[in-house]
């Protein structure tokens, strides 16, 4: 056996030894320190919102009625709800235009639903406003030059914490002058102060940053106030002039309220307000009940697919069989190293490619039948059955990914993700396809042709001829 093929069959030994150990459901995960090099990262299955449940919120644009909402406000409004859900960290969520004025948002394993609502409704408005010498506590609505004047819809009540012995001004008459907004933010998070408080840490736009420190510089000793939404959540004083287009936003809030509010920021202000027609907590059963049958249906499957290979192929139809469950486990550990998220089309995706894993080894092997019939030796009957396959091979799982783009691009424009989850995991389950049929079976192929010898030639039936 030439030095090649072995070399190639200890790495598909080591392929499917490693293609196991990420497919355990015990698996520890990553976690390596090699010197400046940290690696920590959990290997598990992410299942979406039919599998595990989570929060399905159908939000609409909070106008006045007569007031126009155009389909570009709409677009613009799903966009940033994206940015926030994918900001909250949630994996595979679906926000999709529902009519002119609604966009359904739905969130798999959302485990804070309150805070995940308040982040995806809030316009997300930033101003820092000149307040003088007088002090807002937060939690003050307030009027601005920003926006002619008027207050935007409060969808939130926000008790005004001022310190003791602070008298809480009314301002209810007063237009406040907007010194910048979020257009001029480049970047916000959330972080720790030296006592462990909670903070919000933001960075300006070069333009931004020259106005602040224009600002800062000759407003020394006067307030300084960050309002969201027109209410106030900080109101520092102006120490000295700030420069450098940095600083931190800091107040009585949690964590993840701050994380909230970073998100909120970096991802820009809505253009329409919007209001929350209806939520509700989506329960795993139904899910679950359909993976369990979904499961049967792909072992029955998988089980008449390996018998109809090894009772009308008999050897390559084994070797065929053992390839094919090769193919099984690379896509499994596939699904939790990228990591895919596993829905009920993914699902369906995956026990398709099962189905077709197979038809390039029958191309193979009937091509290598009818060499064996026209008298070749068994070797090179194995090599001509490989070699003259292979065009259609090509052809169809060139076909069959053109088809997986096709459907790609449909889910991605139209907001389905259900079609983009079938069609990545169908055109993943092709490209292993190619290698488990071409590589695996070939390699493997040749190794028991090896150990027969010319002795296995005359054994026509143990070859399916």
């Amino acid at each position: 056996m030439r030095e090649r093929n072995l070399n190639a069959l200890i790495g598909i030994m080591l392929l499917a030894a490693a293609a196991i150990w990420v497919d355990l459901p015990s698996n520890p995960g990553l976690h390596l320190d090699l010197g400046p090099f940290h690696i920590h990262r959990d290997i598990r299955i992410h299942q979406g919102l039919d599998l595990q449940g989570g929060l399905q919120v159908l939000l609409e644009a909070d106008v006045p009625p007569g007031q126009e909402v155009t389909a570009d406000d709409m677009t613009a409004a799903r966009v940033i709800v994206e940015n926030r859900v994918n900001g909250l960290g949630v994996v595979e969520p679906l926000v999709q235009r529902a009519g002119e004025r609604r966009i359904i948002v739905e969130l798999p394993g959302i485990k804070d639903p309150e805070r995940a609502i308040a982040t995806l409704r809030e316009t997300g408005l930033l101003e820092f406003i000149d307040t003088g010498d007088t002090y807002l506590p937060p939690g003050t609505v307030v009027r601005t030059t920003y926006g002619g004047g008027e207050k935007v819809p409060i969808t939130a009540t926000v008790p005004i914490t001022a310190p003791p012995g602070t008298e809480v001004p009314d301002v209810s008459d007063r237009i406040f002058t907007t010194v910048l907004t979020g257009r001029d933010l480049a970047d916000a998070a959330p972080a720790l102060d030296q006592y462990g408080k909670p903070e919000i840490r933001f960075r300006l736009k070069p333009a931004g940053a020259k106005k602040f420190a224009d600002f800062t510089a000759s407003h020394v000793g006067q307030f300084l106030a960050i309002v969201m939404d027109k209410r106030v959540i900080s109101c520092p004083r102006i120490q000295s002039a700030i420069p450098n287009g940095s600083g931190r936003i800091t107040g009585r809030f949690p964590l993840e309220e701050a994380r909230s509010i970073a998100i909120q920021l970096k991802y820009g202000a809505l253009p329409v307000p919007l209001k929350v027609v209806e939520n509700r907590t989506v329960g795993p059963t139904l899910g679950q009940d359909s993976v369990q049958k979904s499961v049967r249906a792909g072992a029955i499957g998988l089980a008449i697919v390996l018998s109809f290979m090894l009772i009308y192929y008999r050897l390559p139809g084994l070797l065929a069989d053992l390839a094919l469950i090769l193919y099984a486990l690379l896509n499994f550990a596939c699904y939790k190293l990228i990591p895919i998220t596993l829905t009920l089309p993914a699902i369906a995706g995956f026990l398709l490619s099962i189905g077709t894993a197979v038809d390039a080894n029958i191309l193979v092997f009937e091509r290598m039948k009818e060499e064996l019939r026209w008298g070749q030796n068994l070797r090179a009957a194995a090599e001509a059955g490989f070699s003259r396959a292979w065009s259609s091979i090509r052809d169809s799982d060139l076909s069959s990914l053109i088809t997986c783009i096709i459907l790609f691009w449909f889910g991605s424009n139209f907001g389905a993700s259900m079609v983009k989850g079938f069609a990545i995991t169908l055109a993943l389950g092709m490209f292993i396809d190619l290698f488990t049929a071409i590589i695996v079976t070939r390699t493997l192929i040749r190794f028991a042709f090896y150990l027969g010898g010319e002795k296995l030639q005359e054994k026509r039936w143990l070859l399916g001829i």
